[in-house]
């Protein structure tokens, strides 16, 4: 027990002495560096360039690390990142021996203190023009100083919004330094491309890379170089939203469209259906022209709205036409004989277009038309018969007429008036029989315009069924069209 209570004493006395000489070591460093600090900025000037020869040329290497994508800005061609900026350079002026200060080889302090290269964005696009973050430095013995800044840039970018939703993005981050030309202040890369280790994903594009470029530009006002370093931010958007609630709505009303040439003629609803699909697409085009810039490049997807446009308007007015023939009547001109023999004999057969009415009749009912037909024909051959015998009457009228004249001259008074009323009869006879003849010619008629009204009936049927596959087929090789350019 003794033994035990000595070594836990020992160890509390060992780990309490540690944290003494730990704690005297950090006072000791905070000592040194306050008196290092004082030293160094007695007679610096963050105003001029650090440099002991003003000849010589001060490297500045430069490092981006791209964190976030806040927003693309297609309307007004503005990419918003979030960037990490990291410059380091070497000043000549600020290094000390390290020995002399207990081993101390680094210090933070504010970066306004020390002279900063003026590096800046050259394609920004913010209107706010203020200074940078005042983030410490990290100054080193040797006079390296490094500074990582974070900074939310906007920058200009040429949006090629062609292939929109399936398009490519290539913008620029171009910096440089302001008033110092090639031979005072260069940049140098540190790496081929810019760090993306902690980039944020994002939801609308995919980032591809991001190589970084170092240019010499000699400019017009200027004789000296200026050195710059381009990040080429390749990016690729995402698809599947604006394919979920642009285009696959558009295809599936683009479909929507031709069915109206299958609707009925007398529903009423086939113009109506036209311009209704007309104005959702309508709808959808002003939703895309508001996202995309006013530029000569229409994107894919306003070219295919475009499209589809114009064809529901042509089908809207292919479908006028068709009812005009459809409901042209009894007044009308027989149909053609090229159109009888083109469209009712051999179109018919090849989109399978029957009799108006035909393919939605019960068998019931075809064997009522059956018999309907046939009593047609019984009555036809009535009309023949009464036809035939009105003739024959006609020629006997007169021998009918001299038979009844002998037999008044033979007959006596009750005998007259009974002849009398026979030649009465037969005048009734033949009224009743003019009457029917009038009414067999207006049912020959009717019957004959009907027969002219249900052939521009069928010809505006076996139209629609052509036009209803021919606008089909476009919308197909429209929408496979619009995939394989995206592809």
């Amino acid at each position: 027990m003794k033994r035990n209570s000595l070594s836990s004493f020992s160890v509390s006395l060992w780990l309490l002495f540690t944290a003494v000489m730990l704690q005297a070591v950090e006072s000791a460093k905070g000592k040194y560096a306050h008196m290092l600090f004082n030293e160094l900025f007695e007679d610096y000037s963050n105003a001029l360039r650090p440099v002991e020869d003003t000849d010589k040329v001060l490297n500045v290497t430069l490092q981006i690390t791209l964190s976030q994508i806040k927003d693309m800005d297609e309307r007004n061609q503005i990419l918003s990142a979030y960037l990490w900026i990291r410059q380091s350079w070497y000043d000549a002026y600020l290094k000390w021996d390290k020995d002399k200060y207990d081993g101390l080889d680094s210090i933070r302090i504010p970066s306004n203190l020390v002279w900063r290269p003026d590096i800046v964005l050259y394609n920004k696009a913010d209107d706010d023009f203020s200074e940078p973050v005042n983030t410490n430095v990290v100054l080193r013995y040797d006079g390296k100083i490094t500074w990582d800044a974070p900074a939310i840039t906007k920058s200009s970018c040429v949006v090629d919004v062609s292939y929109f939703p399936f398009d490519s993005q290539q913008c620029n981050l171009t910096f440089g330094s302001w008033t110092y030309n090639g031979n005072q202040v260069d940049i140098i890369n540190s790496l081929d491309s810019g760090d993306l280790s902690d980039f944020v994903e994002d939801v609308e594009w995919e980032i591809h890379g991001m190589p970084a470029v170092k240019n010499v530009i000699t400019y017009g006002c200027c004789s000296e170089p200026y050195p710059d370093v381009t990040f080429t931010l390749i990016l690729k958007r995402k698809s599947s939203f604006y394919i979920f609630n642009l285009l696959l709505p558009c295809i599936l009303i683009s479909f929507l469209a031709p069915l109206g040439f299958y609707l009925p003629a007398d529903s009423g609803e086939k113009v109506s259906l036209g311009v209704t699909v007309l104005l959702a697409l309508t709808v959808f085009q002003l939703m895309v022209a508001e996202i995309m810039p006013p530029s000569e490049n229409v994107p894919l997807i306003g070219k295919y709205y475009i499209a589809t446009m114009t064809m529901i308007t042509a089908s809207t007015a292919l479908t006028i036409i068709i009812m005009n023939l459809h409901h042209c009547g009894s007044e009308a001109k027989p149909v053609p004989q090229w159109a009888r023999v083109v469209i009712l004999d051999y179109m018919s057969k090849i989109f399978f277009v029957y009799d108006v009415g035909e393919n939605c009749t019960s068998p019931k009912r075809e064997k009522k038309e059956e018999h309907k037909l046939e009593g047609d024909d019984g009555c036809e051959r009535r009309h023949k018969e009464v036809r035939s015998h009105l003739s024959n009457n006609r020629n006997d009228d007169c021998d009918l007429k001299e038979k009844l004249n002998g037999n008044l001259h033979k007959s006596y008074g009750v005998h007259g008036e009974n002849v009398r009323e026979t030649v009465n009869c037969c005048s009734c006879y033949k009224m009743l029989i003019k009457n029917i003849e009038y009414i067999a010619n207006c049912v020959r008629d009717h019957k004959a315009n009907r027969a002219k009204g249900i052939e521009w009936k069928k010809v505006a049927k076996v139209m629609d069924r052509f036009f209803m596959w021919i606008f089909f087929i476009m919308v197909f090789f429209m929408s496979v069209l619009i995939i394989g350019k995206a592809a």
